[in-house]
């Protein structure tokens, strides 16, 4: 596991106490494009279940991933796709 991908699992276990994380590297599929970094760690996609989304709209859910990665969302991760359902959706 990359330093980067261990500290987004880490914050968002830690914030949001998922029953379900999976934490997609997807920097190698945009190589060369604004954002890229030379040895990837750039582009994430972050699938998640969590019963802190139940009854939040896609933005609030949203917001509460951001907030929890706020500090790499910062510095080394450029774009995030985020996939956030709450348990039995």
């Amino acid at each position: 596991m990359t330093e980067v991908r261990r500290r987004i699992e880490d914050r968002l276990k830690t914030a949001l106490a998922p029953l379900e994380l999976d934490i997609i590297d997807d920097s190698a599929a945009h190589a060369g494009h604004a954002g890229a970094r030379a040895g990837g760690e750039s582009h994430f996609t972050v699938d998640i279940v969590s019963e802190a989304f139940a009854g939040k709209s896609r933005i609030a859910r949203h917001r509460l991933v951001n907030n929890a990665l706020a500090e790499e969302l910062a510095g080394p991760v450029h774009a995030l796709v985020i996939r956030a359902r709450a348990p039995g959706e």
